[in-house]
């Protein structure tokens, strides 16, 4: 506590109190005129200068934790002065931000009651977080000195950490975008209004079953089912060719099912129309040959589909191969012992101990295809979508919030709904199969029946998916596509030139400044997406605390929402105080964090669910703390779902564009936003070259992370000559 309350002093005292214009770690305030500068003053020196007197009143609440460290931890004051301080410390701070704003008094009632303010006060910054922190920990401390949680400090520290930024970063922007679905003309609120856009025809209309148009709500449904059923069959047919075959060439393999995840928005969607479209290679070859003549077919459901599926495949195959490597073979091998054939084996023992994997896999597929923005916009034609409708009604001429809201709040409902039957399926069954001890077995071979199939559709897809990356690669040396063909590479040049001048190298190509933006902020928001999404899955498969089901709702919800309605939202929450970080990197980074967050969740849970409890009632009884067990007993079983957090979250941070394209600036552009002007321009050379670079950086990212993370080891080790099979034990702790 001594710690937390010395961060608070030192955020009060010494660090810029609101947010600095130029950016904090640049540090030129520091010869601003800091620290008596308004601009740059702490609040102390604030309060000297008899500026912001509201800010008074903390003095007294970062005192009063002094008294309860005077007093024995098992006497009931120590907590009750905790906790006391820490609230209103905590409510006080977030009620004076609302409160006064740019203008002074942001709500009339309150000019009423105390008169005109005279001052006012913009964003909150550095100083001010690390006070919120400060009083946020001190009330967890107090709580869990009352015995929450077994009086675990950790625990109820990372608790309350959660609960408390994803209420800042989801809940604040999300109720701030949906109270615009009852605004009227007049801004006014009005329930009608409401619920006469949420029975428009065009979102729940069923005309498609005469031949017309269904509504975007039940083309939203249908397709995130296919997305999430296909997506989870063809991610598990992967894992399985890796982990349960002697496939030679598995590397490469995994490096195949990756591709989709790091291409940048749109790419697939315009390969796919190159190869299938009305003048695509293919249509054009099949009409050539068989006399069919072309049509617009891949426009619509079909297009959208296809595309999807090649997006979200590699979602579902890295949350699944850990859950597959994770199942004991010693199960497996005492099914066979007791003459269960192959197929048995793998239907009766192996296959139901997925079903944790299986059940993510589908969700995430699911809400991706909900989510997905890109896709729909370059091949959906005439199928309309829950997604694109919330762009258009947001950016198009209509610029109706209320109906984008709407819309938002079915999409919720949907994902919802996913979520709940997921939790059906899955029950309150036992999936644990790792156990902490020696396992000497090898995971068995697929049985024949199950083999010849599973290595017919993974290689059919493995080489369309190569020849979409052909049509990408070939789309980037060529003068214009389609077009002209000529093999050029004037748009690498365009894009990323370089020349040395007097002052050494210039990065004088068009792309740079993007690129290097895009690079930093990924780099920046991946570990710390990995990071709060393991943690989160710690607290929900470890610990039991009231409120557990609605805690898991929370980290969940940043993912149900679509990438534009987030964007729109951060917009609406963020351009004022007294959170005020548009046209920052800070946003671009807590974006990417909530929105990328579930899969780090999802991913951890899949995983977490294998392994026994008594791992962490081992390392408790030695005398370790519940910090000590997550970070040496837990973590270095989980590196398979931190490899997907970290490269997941890397990769959508490079490619993401449905949130991103609200949230860039001029001074932070984003690559997938400078893309996107290429091809509104025809740029399509560019464009594409630019794409394939970004695939060529992220692969060597990913094949780094692997090398960083490794892979889990416990308990088996196979030598080199693959058929002498030795116990080992890996010690851990």
């Amino acid at each position: 506590m001594l710690l937390w309350l010395i961060v608070g002093w030192v955020g009060f005292c010494l660090v810029p109190w609101y947010g600095v214009e130029d950016g904090f770690f640049s540090f030129v305030w520091l010869f601003e005129g800091y620290p008596f500068d308004s601009d740059y003053a702490p609040a102390l020196f604030l309060l000297f200068q008899g500026e912001k007197t509201w800010l008074l009143p903390l003095v007294l609440f970062l005192l009063g934790p002094l008294q309860a460290m005077a007093k024995p931890r098992s006497d009931p004051a120590h907590a009750r002065l905790l906790i006391i301080y820490g609230a209103l410390g905590f409510g006080w701070l977030i009620a004076q931000g609302f409160a006064i704003g740019i203008s002074g008094w942001q709500f009339g009632w309150l000019e009423s009651l105390f008169g005109p303010l005279g001052d006012r006060q913009f964003g909150m910054g550095y100083g001010a977080m690390l006070v919120a922190s400060a009083f946020l920990f001190v009330f967890t401390q107090g709580i869990a000195a009352r015995g929450a949680v077994n009086g675990d400090i950790f625990v109820v520290g990372a608790i309350g950490f959660i609960i408390a930024i994803v209420t800042v970063f989801v809940f604040y922007p999300i109720l701030s975008m949906l109270s615009s679905a009852f605004i009227t003309q007049d801004n006014a609120y009005s329930i009608s209004v409401f619920f006469e856009k949420f029975t428009d025809k065009r979102l729940w209309g069923l005309a498609c079953l005469s031949g017309g148009r269904c509504g975007a709500a039940w083309n939203s449904l249908v397709l995130a089912i296919l997305v999430g059923a296909l997506t989870t069959i063809l991610g598990l047919i992967f894992a399985l060719v890796v982990t349960r075959t002697g496939f030679r060439f598995k590397r490469g393999l995994r490096a195949m099912t990756v591709l989709p995840i790091i291409t940048p928005p749109f790419v697939i969607g315009l390969a796919i129309i190159l190869l299938f479209g009305l003048s695509g290679s293919v249509t054009q070859f099949v009409a050539d040959v068989f006399g069919i003549a072309p049509t617009r077919w891949i426009y619509g459901m079909p297009g959208v589909l296809i595309a999807q599926i090649l997006a979200f495949t590699p979602i579902a195959f890295l949350v699944l191969i850990g859950v597959v490597e994770g199942v004991s073979p010693s199960m497996e091998e005492a099914a066979q012992t007791l003459r269960a054939s192959k197929w048995d084996t793998f239907r009766t023992v192996s296959l139901p101990l997925m079903r944790p994997g299986i059940a993510n896999a589908f969700l995430l597929g699911f809400i991706e295809s909900m989510a997905d923005f890109g896709n729909p916009l370059v091949l959906g034609g005439n199928f309309d979508v829950l997604s694109t409708e919330i762009f258009f009604a947001i950016v198009g001429a209509q610029y109706d919030q209320g109906r984008a809201a709407i819309l938002a709040l079915v999409l919720l409902a949907f994902t919802l709904a996913a979520f709940y039957a997921q939790r059906f399926w899955l029950g309150k069954k036992s999936y644990t199969t790792m156990t902490g001890k020696g396992d000497s077995g090898v995971h068995p071979h697929l049985p024949k029946r199950l083999a010849i199939p599973v290595f017919a559709i993974a290689g059919v897809w493995t080489i369309f998916t190569a020849t979409i990356y052909v049509m990408i690669f070939y789309g980037s040396v060529v003068e214009l596509w389609g077009v002209n063909n000529a093999l050029t590479f004037k748009h690498y040049l365009t894009a990323f030139s370089l020349k040395m001048g007097e002052n050494g190298l210039l990065w004088t190509g068009s792309a740079w400044d993007s690129f290097w933006t895009t690079l930093q902020i990924a780099a920046i928001s991946a570990p710390l997406t990995a990071a709060v999404g393991l943690v989160t899955a710690y607290l929900l498969t470890r610990q039991k605390f009231a409120g557990k089901n609605a805690f898991e709702f929370g980290t969940m919800l940043s993912f149900a929402i679509p990438g534009t309605v987030i964007g729109v939202s951060y917009i609406l929450a963020f351009n004022v105080p007294p959170i005020e970080i548009t046209g920052t990197g800070i946003i671009l980074v807590v974006s990417f964090i909530f929105r990328n967050m579930p899969v780090g969740v999802r991913a951890g849970i899949a995983s977490m669910s294998q392994l026994d409890k008594s791992l962490d009632e081992s390392s408790l009884t030695l005398g370790a703390n519940s910090w000590q067990t997550f970070l040496h007993v837990i973590l270095p079983l989980l590196k398979p779902a931190i490899l997907a957090a970290l490269v997941y979250s890397f990769v959508r941070a490079m490619t993401a564009i449905s949130a991103v394209i609200f949230l860039v600036s001029a001074e932070y552009n984003m690559a997938t936003s400078y893309i996107i002007g290429r091809v509104e321009n025809n740029d399509y050379g560019l464009a594409i070259a630019y794409s394939t670079t970004l695939i060529m950086v992220m692969l060597a990212a990913v094949g780094l992370l692997q090398i960083l993370v490794g892979r889990t080891n416990v308990g088996r080790r196979l030598d080199q000559s693959r058929t002498n099979v030795t116990a080992h034990t890996k010690p851990i702790g």
